[in-house]
């Protein structure tokens, strides 16, 4: 079952997409299949999820996060509601390469506005880190 999606650089597409990475992990978890990359691309994009396509995501996504784990398509993704981050990198990085544009052009802002828009109940992804000083 290919779920129709049409990808924009948008906070409007950024809250669809949220939303449908969500619908996704339901319905493969209904179906039995693994919530993984190579998967939801297969559900999105349908024939033009090529392998070289999903291994291109996955790579970009292993030079995007910080952390030196490799991602591989077929590796399991938690909930998108409950690790936020690991899921904001992915959504940037088909953005980028469904509109072959750079993932830094991608509206970082509009991504996490969009993800407080999708999940409101949840803390939102870009909490300000930096602690002001007393004085």
């Amino acid at each position: 079952m290919r779920i129709m999606i049409t990808i924009e650089n948008t906070q409007e597409c950024f809250v669809r997409l949220w939303r449908k990475l969500e619908r996704t992990r339901r319905l493969l978890w209904e179906q039995h299949r693994r919530f993984c990359i190579r998967h939801v691309m297969q559900m999105w994009l349908g024939a033009e999820a090529t392998d070289d396509l999903i291994w291109e995501v996955c790579s970009k996504m292993t030079m995007v996060l910080d952390d030196d784990i490799p991602v591989g398509g077929w590796d399991e993704l938690p909930a998108p509601a409950l690790y936020p981050r690991r899921h904001r990198e992915l959504l940037r990085v088909v953005v980028a390469v469904v509109l072959d544009i750079g993932v830094r052009k991608v509206d970082l802002k509009a991504l996490d506005r969009a993800y407080s828009i999708a999940f409101p109940k949840s803390t939102p992804i870009n909490v300000n880190k930096k602690k002001v000083g007393l004085k």
